[in-house]
């Protein structure tokens, strides 16, 4: 597998999720301009890559509780967390809830 060095953020977060989920929609938004001046932009220097919103839709979620969802996904971006990764918002759907029949 290639290495993760020289990558951003984006690119490191899009490729666990890729592994782990297997999403059928993915979309990753670098949210961290908006917090300027929080906590988490401010320990890292302000250089961004510190808040993100992330909407990922997969069927590993199917018979899952929200929280339980919001765990798995923490779990696969444990290492982003622990280095400089301060806040993610989710939305976390399976295919059936993203795309309602009827």
């Amino acid at each position: 597998m290639m290495g993760l060095t020289g990558w951003t953020r984006e690119q490191r977060l899009r490729a666990a999720i890729d592994r782990r989920f297997r999403p059928q929609t993915l979309v990753i938004e670098d949210e961290s301009a908006r917090h300027a001046g929080h906590a988490g932009v401010r320990e890292t220097g302000g250089g961004g890559e510190t808040h993100y919103a992330m909407l990922l839709v997969s069927e590993a979620f199917a018979g899952l509780s929200r929280v339980q969802r919001s765990r798995l996904v923490h779990e696969a971006l444990d290492a982003e967390f622990r280095s400089g990764l301060h806040a993610l918002t989710l939305t976390l759907r399976t295919p059936q809830e993203a795309n309602p029949v009827g």
